[in-house]
């Protein structure tokens, strides 16, 4: 009887994800579509360039080409309806399928958002937790103030914080791109695509500390605060035992459950970091398309944002109803 309705609820709760997923599809399409409608970039002027010596009725042409010169609405409709059927549209700019290209993009940017992702949930978690423990002491003002200035400082300037230290100074690392430059694609090494990784992963992955750390650190501390740690202490158990056996269990939950959350905020960054580090991404290639008008590849690459940061607060919230048994029965109601 209970898996039943807990099974009822799981379904209930998947089909309401499911109907917000597509209106929120079909609002944010609309509204992208109106803003690139909207902006003074005209998409023709664009990939001819503004002085270029096109004449007016090859401008024309272009413009039918890509059905510029139908009414907006019309070509709303038009590019919807494609993309039911699985027709994303042609690049402006790349001359290719919508979801060629960014099948492209967001493997590269993929690799640098997930390698950030886990190293700021281990790092912030860790720093977190330890500085709860050290609650007023030398450890736990360092790892705030850090974090501090960390929430305060811009994605784009310590990028170039890094490239001017790491690469310019030091040596370390590549100062831009994914590759070597002029080297054939078969003689590209793991290490140089590694090397190439670093430094926009170290970008991304700082930033997204503080805010693991920072609401880590203020779980920690209500949990060592709790009635349960007092009772375990009066029965014995040393720090190292409550961490483990109360801190750990407790605070792990909202930590990755935050983590999840996370999504939006760190392709947000990813797009900074592309564009410092000139990565060919997935972030890169969304300012090209707004910069040079590409329609059909923005909204591509807005869908695709879109359902990136979904599934991560989709994921996060079936995280929550698979350990905490309240949010279970709720659902089952």
């Amino acid at each position: 009887m209970n898996g039943s309705m807990g099974n009822n609820g799981l379904g209930k709760f998947l089909a309401g994800r499911l109907f917000k997923l597509i209106t929120l599809l079909v609002a944010v399409s609309l509204i992208t579509f109106i803003l690139m409608k909207l902006s003074p970039i005209d998409p023709v002027t664009a990939y001819v360039g503004a002085d270029s010596r096109v004449g007016a009725e090859q401008r024309e042409l272009i413009a039918q080409q890509w059905g510029l010169d139908r009414p907006p609405a019309e070509q709303f409709l038009s590019w919807f309806s494609s993309l039911l059927s699985g027709d994303w549209g042609q690049s402006i700019i790349y001359r290719r399928p919508v979801l060629s290209v960014i099948g492209e993009k967001f493997l590269a940017s993929l690799a640098v958002m997930a390698a950030a992702w886990a190293l700021s949930g281990v790092i912030g978690f860790s720093l977190g937790v330890l500085s709860g423990v050290k609650e007023g002491k030398l450890t736990d003002k360092l790892i705030r103030g850090y974090c501090h200035v960390l929430i305060s400082t811009p994605t784009f300037w310590l990028g170039i914080l890094f490239v001017m230290v790491f690469a310019v100074w030091l040596g370390w690392f590549p100062v831009a791109l994914s590759v070597p430059i002029g080297v054939l694609a078969e003689d590209v090494t793991m290490m140089d695509k590694l090397s190439h990784l670093v430094l926009p992963v170290l970008t991304l992955s700082v930033i997204n500390i503080a805010g693991i750390c920072m609401h880590t650190r203020e779980k920690t501390v209500e949990v060592l605060r709790s009635d349960y740690v007092l009772f375990a202490k009066a029965r014995g158990e040393n720090r190292r035992q409550i961490v483990r056996s109360h801190v750990l269990r407790n605070v792990s939950l909202p930590a990755i459950t935050l983590q999840f959350l996370s999504f939006s905020e760190l392709f947000g960054g990813a797009v900074f970091v592309e564009q410092v580090f000139s990565y060919p991404g997935l972030g890169q290639a969304a300012v090209q398309a707004g910069l040079r008008g590409d329609v059909p590849l923005l909204m591509g690459i807005t869908i695709i944002s879109l359902l990136f940061v979904y599934t991560g607060n989709t994921a996060a919230d079936l995280l929550y109803r698979a350990v905490d048994p309240r949010i279970r029965e709720r659902y089952a109601r």
